[in-house]
Order: C-alpha cells, then structure tokens, then sequence
C-alpha cells in the first residue's frame, strides 16, 4: 500500500476522475470512460471501499469491468474516439499554434489513435 500521501493523492484523484467521467458521459465528444477506468485505478492504490463503489455502480462500472475483463473498446467508441482526435488536431492547426505544437499534438494523437484501433472489439461487435 503506498504511503499516506500518496494515498491521499491517488484518492483525491481518484474523485477528480470520477468528476471528469461523469461529465464525459453526458457531453457529446468528450471520452467519459477513459477517465472512470483511470479513477478505478486510483481508488484501488487508495481506498478499495470506493474501488468497489465504482465498479459496482449501475451505471459507471460495467465499462470499467469491460476493460478489466478484456480490454476491449467497441467499434463504436473507437470511431468516436479517432473522430474527437482529427477534430482536436484539426482545432490546433487552425489555431496560431507554433509548428512544434502542431508536430507534438500529431504526434501525441496518432500514438493515442493507434494504441485505441489497436485494442481488441468485444464480442459480438
């Protein structure tokens, strides 16, 4: 178990994320699940009671347990997932972001689109 610090800091984290996923769920464009998964992870380095809160809740745990199970992401999701990543890239270079902004986002964003196409579908996708 990590020290009391970074317990503290991993749950705080952990609600932050949890924050974000929420939002994530209800806003068009903006992953939600990305950001449960990550809090799951900080909640299970400090506090297994909200761990088990959290992939036990109706309607923010079965992605979570989706992903620990298999770690799988429907087609779906990996569609909306690339699509919000050319339209972030797309936002950058319309901007007057200097030249290595605009090379550090791309390539950010193609190692993200490439790790999230890479990952296996669920069964019956």
């Amino acid at each position: 178990m990590p020290s009391p610090w970074r317990r503290h800091l991993y749950f705080a984290a952990g609600w932050v994320l949890t924050a974000i996923g929420v939002i994530g769920l209800v806003l068009p464009l903006m992953p939600g699940t990305i950001f449960l998964i990550a809090a799951a992870w900080c909640f299970s380095r400090s506090s297994p009671r909200f761990e088990a809160w959290l992939i036990g809740h109706p309607k923010l745990g079965p992605q979570v347990v989706a992903w620990r199970r298999t770690g799988s992401i429907a087609r779906r999701t990996k569609y909306i997932a690339c699509g919000s990543m050319v339209l972030s890239f797309a936002l950058v270079a319309a901007s007057d972001a200097p030249p290595i902004a605009l090379w550090a986002t791309g390539a950010c964003l193609i190692a993200a689109g490439t790790y999230v196409a890479s990952r296996p579908e669920p069964a019956g996708d």
